[in-house]
């Protein structure tokens, strides 16, 4: 009798070891992004997909599991298996009681949804996965156009491509002692029952948006950062006012360093507006921010900014405390740093498919879990979807956002997620 092979395991990325000791269900750490077809899905159609798809990303194919001194990736030989959507958006999907993958494939009458677990990738990690999942699924959909002349997808990276680390391979020494900035003012209020997250998602034409970031000298970016800027503002109190409006900008290292890694390989900005010190003008608040994008965006920055993930992988004294330790250091690392922010606003930025499969979709989009306020954007042919996640009740942030934009002649389309003591199935 031939001995059992033992699971092949390789350790978290660096970004991704604050998510586990982190992780709550108020704020689970999982990410969705979801592709809405103009058809209805074929759930027979999408599980092929997934199959075909999971030969992509074999690593994708693995659990999370505690050593003593770190958390490490385990492969499985679990089969990932498509569900119709049941659950909460972004429910929590590790479970350190449980041996379980570390995403989900759901679907919804036109939408197919892919949730990760922050630990598993980054938001670009999870966009490839969904395009190439998207991809399987139209060709098995419309077999009877695609069989003998399939378009190409424009991913190609190898599985050590995809599974490298890219913090490691990218280190250097270069260390510089981040500022110490002022804790930032905080949005308070009543919190959605059960840990839930409220959605409310405007999609916009691409177009518009970028005319008017044009006419004010900016990017879309900046305008919508600066936009919800101004939305805070207009809650604010006056007494709170004399802390700055800071918000956290993620950023694909990708752009900065030739990776084409699955994993997480990511940062961290932050800008940060002053209302009681400056001026309340939209006009104002986009100068300041173009200033602070271009001070931050910069080759020697996003250095730094990694040397400051992989610095204490060697750090005598972290490496040899037991993992109780350094969760316990990581937790409340976070908890400091996140009093230095007011909220988030991610671009993933233009999302691509083959010409040939683009009619058959009608838009992407992205949001995540959050103990916060976030925006997320994409844009895929004309539309741009802004997804804001909020664990509160309140909705006049993003009423003043989307009344601003309206207000500048760009119409909106708004959907919201459903909550618990509102009527009806959640969408």
């Amino acid at each position: 009798m031939k001995p059992k092979k033992s699971a092949e395991w390789r350790r978290l990325d660096n970004a991704a070891k604050i998510f586990p000791c982190t992780s709550t269900k108020a704020d689970a750490k999982v990410f969705r992004f979801s592709c809405e077809l103009l058809e209805p899905v074929d759930p027979q159609a999408l599980q092929q997909a997934l199959d075909r798809a999971m030969e992509v990303f074999p690593g994708y194919r693995c659990v999370l599991r505690r050593g003593m001194f770190w958390y490490y990736l385990e492969d499985s030989v679990e089969r990932p298996e498509v569900q119709e959507e049941t659950r909460p958006l972004c429910s929590p999907i590790y479970d350190q009681n449980r041996k379980g993958l570390l995403f989900n494939v759901t679907y919804y009458r036109c939408r197919i949804n892919v949730e990760i677990y922050h630990a598993l990738t980054d938001g670009t990690g999870a966009l490839q996965f969904l395009r190439v999942l998207v991809y399987h699924y139209l060709l098995i959909r419309h077999a009877d156009r695609f069989a003998e002349n399939a378009p190409v997808m424009d991913y190609d990276a190898s599985a050590t491509e995809k599974m490298n680390n890219s913090f490691q391979k990218y280190y250097t020494r270069k260390r510089k002692a981040p500022e110490k900035a002022p804790n930032a003012y905080h949005l308070r209020g009543p919190r959605v029952p059960e840990s839930r997250v409220r959605v409310i998602e405007g999609v916009v034409p691409v177009k518009a948006v970028l005319q008017k970031a044009h006419e004010y000298g900016t990017t879309l970016t900046v305008l919508c950062a600066a936009l919800l800027m101004c939305a805070i503002e207009q809650e604010m109190m006056v007494r709170y006012k004399k802390r700055p409006v800071v918000l956290a900008v993620p950023i694909n290292l990708r752009n900065y360093f030739p990776s084409e890694s699955a994993r997480n390989f990511f940062s961290i900005m932050q800008v940060r507006y002053n209302f009681k010190k400056q001026s309340n003008r939209l006009e104002d608040v986009i100068q300041s921010l173009n200033r602070d994008f271009e001070r931050e965006l910069t080759q020697d920055k996003m250095e730094a900014r990694l040397c400051q993930f992989v610095k204490y992988d060697f750090n005598p004294v972290a490496r040899i405390a037991p993992l109780v330790v350094k969760d316990f250091g990581m937790r409340i690392g976070y908890e400091l740093a996140e009093k230095k922010e007011t909220a988030a606003i991610s671009n993933v930025g233009k999302i691509q498919m083959p010409p040939e499969l683009a009619e058959y979709i009608r838009l992407f989009d992205v949001f995540v879990s959050t103990d916060r306020l976030q925006i997320c954007m994409c844009s895929f042919g004309d539309n741009l979807t802004i997804s804001f996640t909020t664990p509160l009740v309140s909705t006049d942030i993003q009423k003043h956002f989307f009344r601003a934009l309206t207000g500048m002649g760009i119409p909106v389309e708004i959907t919201a997620s459903r909550l618990p003591d509102e009527e009806g199935v959640p969408e």
